[in-house]
């Protein structure tokens, strides 16, 4: 009987197994090795930046996107601060104006503090509210932006240089005045004497420009009228409406302090000290800010 499990005597011998090489057998990869590309890139980098140029180029580099940064940051924020205060300026006097902040400190550090040292204002010269031919430069320093339950801040200072033309005067007159305004055919100046002339076809009247409470008046020196003298009262209750008109209720308590007579017409000085904001609900004027 033949063995089942006996190998077939056409099958060649299996060779036994190849025996392990001499030495340590074969241990796995080492996980904290570093890939040849990741090793090289690090040794490029590590080469890069122990050179000293490339060291310096690289700050500058950064140094320059940062400043950049801030420079268009700064630029934004005072060319808003500027169109704000403007919009506000000429809600105030009904004209158009331009405002500007002082270069220094830097518009960013006064915008994080509240506190804006410098602000400069001037109008278009078009009018101030009904005074035609009116110009102001206004220079406001030290605001504080503090909102509060009374106000949205303070001023430390506020300055108003006022110039008005002849011809504004004029024209100001003639809308403003009745009767009498209807003849003005024009405005001339005495800066000897600090009177101003207003001329009409029915008569002249020659008038003071003076400061009282706070505002500016037009005092009558002299009236006459077809060649004779005329008195004094019969026009100036006119001029007294028209002048309160001009500077009565200006925000922040502004007061006129000074005013004078020139070659081309009138300069005066209003001003304010320690005055607050209003808030926007008691001028809507201030809602922007």
């Amino acid at each position: 009987m033949t063995d089942p499990w006996a190998r077939p005597a056409d099958q060649p011998p299996v060779p036994p197994p190849p025996p392990f090489p001499q030495g340590a057998p074969p241990s796995a990869p080492d996980p904290g090795a570093q890939p040849k590309g990741r090793g090289s890139l690090l040794t490029k980098l590590r080469d890069v930046f122990s050179d000293p140029l490339s060291i310096v180029l690289a700050v500058v580099i950064v140094v320059a996107l940062i400043a950049a940064g801030l420079l268009g940051g700064e630029l934004y924020a005072r060319n808003r601060a500027d169109d704000v205060v403007s919009r506000v300026v000429s809600c105030v006097v009904e004209d158009e104006a331009t405002a500007s902040f002082d270069a220094l400190p830097p518009f960013l550090l006064q915008h994080m503090t509240g506190h804006y040292t410098n602000i400069n204002i001037e109008t278009a010269g078009n009018q101030i509210r009904n005074a035609k031919g009116m110009k102001v430069g206004i220079d406001i320093k030290d605001v504080r932006l503090e909102d509060s339950a009374n106000s949205s801040g303070s001023m430390g200072s506020l300055a108003v240089n006022v110039t008005w033309s002849s011809e504004g005067i004029t024209q100001t007159v003639q809308d403003a005045i009745p009767l009498f305004g209807s003849f003005l055919t024009g405005v001339t100046t005495n800066p000897a004497e600090g009177t101003i002339e207003l001329e009409g076809a029915l008569g002249n009247i020659v008038a003071k420009p003076e400061v009282a409470n706070g505002g500016i008046t037009l005092q009558v020196q002299q009236l006459t009228g077809l060649g004779f003298t005329l008195p004094r009262e019969a026009v100036q209750p006119a001029l007294n409406a028209f002048t309160a008109g001009l500077t009565e209720n200006y925000p922040m308590d502004i007061k006129a302090q000074s005013i004078e007579v020139t070659d081309t017409g009138i300069t005066a000085l209003l001003s304010s000290q320690n005055a607050e904001i209003p808030k926007g609900g008691e001028d809507p004027c201030f809602n922007g800010l």
